[in-house]
């Protein structure tokens, strides 16, 4: 078996880093489940926003050499991968529940990896199509086993009606998500490699000043017109536990996730690096086994066993030399 070398077993470390970061975004709607989409979604980015000006400080003169158009660019990527991602994206956990948008958004792996070959052609084809293939095979099997888990449960009548309507509003959210959250990774990796002497913690604490803004003003809006200034409450029923949660996504699945990410998008070819985005999908579906408080079916460990096998021969193509 081929040997990874340095530059790509780091990068194959920040990208799962990161995965293990942005996981933890699909249990925040559950967690949280009396706040609205847009509640969860601009309270992430502004607490992102002020961790990145805590931080900017420290990258002062780092920032202050970044152009107008770099700083536009930001503000593209902060405003499509960021607000409008997860606003879909907690909009549909929020309708279909935790697995099913997750597995939708776990084919990010494969449909980043064939956009960014088509693109770039960074491998051949016949190289790229087994580990493609076993992870496609693999998003099967969880999806499968998570509509078998939905049918026995859902009632006749209306409920039913109701219960597939939001099935298909989530599906559709998340099929939005995943068109975001396809374009930003190729758009900030093509960046990222173009400009290689503006550190990775520059480049996320800038999307973060980029996302401040947008993400204040969204939430203000919000607020004004929900009345929620004139109610008893107008951060919802908790307060303490809503702050917390979005503090936390704030720093560890905005902006170490993004530094993460930026780094090995530096460091991997971005057919491989879309490719380890199915390290996100793995880690979600762990945590929202584990607030479930039950293990995967066997066709969800077949399927999760086939996502890694994908990674692994993937990984084992770049490490060849193939590219």
């Amino acid at each position: 078996m081929p040997r990874l070398d340095g530059r790509l077993g780091a990068g194959i470390g920040f990208a799962l880093a990161a995965g293990l970061a942005w996981g933890l975004v699909f249990v925040a709607p559950v967690l949280l489940p009396d706040y609205s989409t847009a509640m969860l979604t601009f309270g992430r980015y502004l607490a992102f926003g002020l961790v990145a000006l805590l931080l900017a400080w420290r990258d002062r003169r780092a920032l202050a050499q970044l152009s107008r158009a770099d700083w536009l660019e930001a503000l593209k990527l902060a405003a499509v991968g960021n607000l409008l991602y997860y606003l879909a994206l907690s909009s549909a956990i929020q309708l279909a529940g935790v697995p099913l948008p997750t597995v939708i958004i776990g084919t990010l792996p494969v449909v980043i990896a064939v956009c960014a070959n088509l693109t770039r052609r960074e491998l051949a084809w016949r190289r790229l199509a087994l580990p493609l293939l076993l992870m496609a095979v693999g998003i099967a099997c969880v999806h499968f086993s998570e509509l078998q888990r939905l049918a026995p449960g859902t009632a006749p009548g209306k409920a039913l009606a109701s219960s597939a309507a939001n099935m298909a509003w989530g599906t559709l959210l998340a099929v939005a998500a995943l068109a975001c959250w396809t374009w930003y990774p190729l758009r900030n990796a093509a960046w990222v490699q173009r400009h290689p002497g503006v550190g990775s913690g520059t480049w996320a604490t800038a999307q973060g000043l980029a996302t401040l803004p947008l993400a204040a003003v969204g939430m203000a809006a919000y607020l004004l017109a929900t009345g929620a200034f004139d109610s008893a409450q107008p951060w919802g029923p908790r307060p303490l536990h809503y702050a917390g949660l979005m503090l936390a996504m704030g720093l560890l699945a905005s902006w170490l996730g993004t530094l993460w990410w930026n780094q090995a998008s530096r460091l991997l070819p971005t057919t491989l690096s879309g490719q380890l985005i199915v390290f996100e999908t793995l880690s979600a579906l762990a945590y929202g086994f584990v607030h479930r408080g039950a293990w995967p079916e066997p066709v969800t460990w077949l399927g999760m066993a086939l996502l890694v096998a994908g990674v692994v021969l993937g990984a084992r193509v770049f490490a060849r030399g193939d590219a």
